[in-house]
């Protein structure tokens, strides 16, 4: 794919092309929060901060993203080993200031004047000074409790008391702390603390070869195995400038919509029956094991492992479009008998309300973000070519669905739209399918590509939002580091501002309502 002008790109000179639509600047201390701003101002997000060792520096990337047309720029900051400080951006962005707390956790890189700077990633057992990402990291010490409580902000007042709830949860959720500061049943402030789960994901993908990364992506977090996956392989496939045949393209984007509906059909019947309504729960659920069902004959997994690689795609099977059909008019009956029911939308209505604005300040991406009103997703906002014989993009085919109350009503009625969507793009793009193995890694036509020293991005609207992977190619091609973003990354802060003055009771159909990963942000 070709790549318009550098200067229509980047409003930041001193650029360099380094992939698909994005440009590399080098910046200093001193002009990196100018360049941040610059970006805002012409309308980019902050869509990734990597921190990198490169052994003789530290380094951090900060990837920021806009549409219309799709650009990306990426600001790389050299970082003195020695002396590893950043000059923080936490005042022009709340998740610039999530992340680079994440680097101090893991890179020792300090951000300066940062306006909350305790730990993220770091629990009280982390032995001090040990930051696992670092080149020179030796084997874990052995932990002890030597960090610590976490600072929670204690609410104070005549009536006020606290809840705290887990980490360790009923079933087989994985673990979080909600620590609740409440007055009766009214909640003041709630604290949410994870990485409980942190599993050096991001350690394990360094030195891997480039197709050995397909199967830790699809891990993750499993709901999310296509979108993922499909995120590294982009990523990949920008560094190594290799061009991704149509067949391929559209066969991704079947797995991708077929991932978004049982995943959105679970949530709808999960939410039903946090209102007490059982019995459209268990209807969801009967549709979503059918969907599962049609994921395994799709690419032999209930969770659609198996189906993207690396310059490519297969399909064992076809989805039936007759059989989609039936299963879009089950699910709007179990939709439409939600809504007619008034203890359902009593329940729903004006409950945990995310404003435009707080979505906006806090950087929300996906339903949670177009529940509230904003407009995006990155099938649309960051199209990966051609779908069609007839030049059709998955743009071309979709509608991006937005509602504006940000309550649980609206995140309810978010997925059912946003199911209606993915049906009629499966409808078009299953007809046009043969099912079979379209490309794949290596072939011989691979090896003009680019080698070490090259990096790529890859961009894709999975289910829960926006996941951004950010690759850099070492010796003998084999992976230096993957930069990982979920979008539960983004989202979990949001789900504490809506939760004030809502009551304690709502908690569980709140959660379920954003229904962030632990696993994708525990990485």
């Amino acid at each position: 794919m070709t790549n318009p002008p550098i200067a229509t790109l980047s409003p930041i000179p001193g650029g360099q092309l380094v992939g698909h639509h994005r440009v590399a600047v080098p910046t200093t201390a001193a002009n990196l929060a100018l360049h941040v701003a610059t970006l805002q101002q012409q309308g980019f997000r902050l869509a990734l901060v990597a921190g990198l060792d490169d052994r003789d520096a530290l380094r951090a990337v900060y990837l920021c993203t806009a549409t219309e047309p799709d650009r990306r720029v990426e600001l790389h900051l050299s970082i003195d080993r020695g002396d590893p400080t950043v000059p923080t951006l936490a005042g022009l962005s709340f998740p610039a200031g999530r992340f680079e707390r994440e680097m101090h956790d893991l890179y020792g890189i300090v951000p300066i004047d940062h306006p909350l700077p305790r730990r993220l990633v770091r629990h009280r057992h982390w032995p001090s000074g040990w930051y696992p990402m670092r080149h020179d990291a030796h084997p874990a010490p052995k932990f002890g409790e030597t960090g610590g409580p976490f600072p929670f902000l204690t609410v104070e007042g005549t009536g006020v008391y606290e809840i705290p709830v887990g980490p360790v949860h009923a079933g087989i959720i994985e673990p979080g702390h909600f620590r609740f500061s409440v007055v009766g049943e009214t909640i003041l402030k709630l604290k949410a603390r994870l990485w409980y789960v942190h599993k050096g994901i991001e350690k394990l993908f360094e030195q891997r070869e480039l197709p050995a990364g397909l199967p830790l992506a699809e891990r993750i977090s499993g709901d999310s195995a296509v979108g993922h996956t499909l995120a590294y392989a982009r990523a990949v496939e920008d560094a190594m400038n290799l061009e991704v045949p149509v067949e391929a393209r559209r066969m991704r984007a079947i797995l991708l919509e077929l991932e978004r509906l049982y995943n959105h059909i679970g949530d709808v019947g999960a939410l039903c029956n946090d209102v007490g309504h059982g019995i459209l729960n268990a209807h969801a659920l009967r549709i979503r094991e059918t969907l599962l069902r049609i994921n395994k004959e799709t690419t032999g997994h209930r969770l659609l492992r198996g189906g993207i690689v690396l310059g490519g795609a297969v399909l064992r099977r076809v989805p039936d479009p007759a059989r989609l059909a039936a299963i879009g008019a089950d699910i709007r009956d179990v939709v439409q008998l939600a809504l007619g029911n008034s203890l359902v939308a009593e329940r729903f209505t004006a409950t945990a309300v995310l404003t435009a604005q707080q979505a906006r300040d806090l950087g929300t991406v996906g339903y949670v973000a177009r529940a509230s009103g904003l407009d995006v997703d990155a099938r649309r906002d960051h199209p990966d070519g051609v779908l069609t014989d007839q030049g059709l993009r998955l743009a071309d085919l979709l509608t991006v669905p937005t509602h504006a109350t940000g309550d649980v009503m609206a995140r309810f009625q978010q997925r059912a739209a946003e199911i209606e969507a993915s049906l009629v793009v499966l409808d078009t793009l299953v007809r046009a399918v043969v099912p079979g193995a379209i490309g794949g890694w290596p072939a011989a036509s691979h090896q003009h590509l680019a080698g070490p020293g090259s990096a790529g991005v890859g961009i894709v609207e999975g289910w829960r939002g926006t996941i951004v992977h950010r690759v850099e190619i070492g010796a003998a091609r084999r992976l230096s580091r993957n930069k990982v973003v979920d979008p539960s990354f983004f989202n979990w802060p949001a789900l504490p501002v809506a939760l004030a003055g809502t009551i304690v009771a709502d908690f569980p159909l709140v959660n379920k309502s954003f229904n962030l990963s632990y696993a994708g942000n525990d990485l």
